[in-house]
């Protein structure tokens, strides 16, 4: 299984690493859309959709893609970049405020309606900030995806060797406070370095990576949600030793849109109050 994993792992970056550089804008945006719309139908997995809405919902959510498409070659980056910002900012109240509320009164969204809109709002905003990062700056998404791949690990790491006190054992038992401070210790570390080589120029980048690794953790805890509640162990079987997609990329989901957010009303301030 570990060498499955592995294996996996290499040919995603070998993949994503390119793309990300080399790709057209269009190019990009048209494969991001697909691993989207992967995300949607393992999204209607959870909600235990019949087949047949399954595929309703798919080639809705293609379609609007579609459209999207189009009007991002038509009407330019501009445009595309000026109407995600205010969909990163009401993810970022989404994932600051909704759902932490949600999680400390354990009241979750019932109707199925509503999650299927959450879900396509949720997918909309990741698909819309991969193809934002890629044209502002692909580094911005590699240092975000980063993050949330070593606050991951060293979560896991921190979690077996010293894990005591459980983070929500009703939604995924193997979680603790403990893997959460060693996420937020091998963050700063990560941030520090940064700051200490000039890949960044301010200190601003450790609060902001700690509020990223923070939303990452809420964004494991919604999708363990639920999967539980669907009674399903992985969202799906799409990366041969990883499980499904949404597996690999739930800590991204919040992380981008909200880190992208940071970013742009950090040099918003910077411009306007600089003297």
């Amino acid at each position: 299984m570990l060498k499955t994993r592995v294996i996996t792992a290499v040919i995603l970056l070998g993949l994503f690493l390119p793309a990300l550089f080399y790709l057209p804008m269009m190019w990009w945006a048209s494969a991001m859309l697909l691993l989207t719309l992967v995300c949607l139908h393992e999204w209607a997995g959870f909600l235990r959709l019949t087949p047949l809405h399954t595929h309703f919902f798919l080639f809705f959510s293609t379609l609007t893609g579609i459209v999207l498409l189009i009007l991002l070659q038509q009407w330019g980056f501009h445009w595309f970049f000026y109407h995600a910002l205010h969909v990163f900012t009401g993810m970022t109240f989404f994932w600051l405020i909704i759902v932490p509320l949600a999680m400390f009164y354990n009241t979750f969204f019932k109707q199925q309606a509503f999650n299927l809109f959450l879900g396509w709002s949720l997918m909309l905003s990741l698909w819309m900030a991969l193809v934002t990062a890629q044209e502002v700056n692909p580094y911005v998404l590699l240092v975000i995806i980063s993050t949330i791949w070593l606050a991951d690990s060293a979560a896991y790491f921190f979690g077996k060797q010293f894990g005591r006190h459980k983070l929500a054992p009703s939604i995924s038992p193997g979680k603790t406070w403990e893997g959460v401070l060693g996420a937020l210790l091998a963050v700063a570390v990560y941030a520090v370095t940064l700051k200490a080589t000039g890949a960044v120029a301010t200190w601003w980048i450790l609060p902001g990576l700690w509020i990223i690794t923070i939303v990452g953790v809420y964004g494991d805890l919604f999708e363990s949600f639920f999967k539980r509640r669907a009674n399903l162990k992985d969202s799906g079987q799409f990366l041969p030793g990883h499980g499904g997609f949404l597996d690999r990329v739930d800590g991204v989901i919040p992380a981008l849109p909200v880190g992208l957010c940071l970013v742009f009303w950090f040099h918003y301030w910077q411009q306007s109050y600089s003297f």
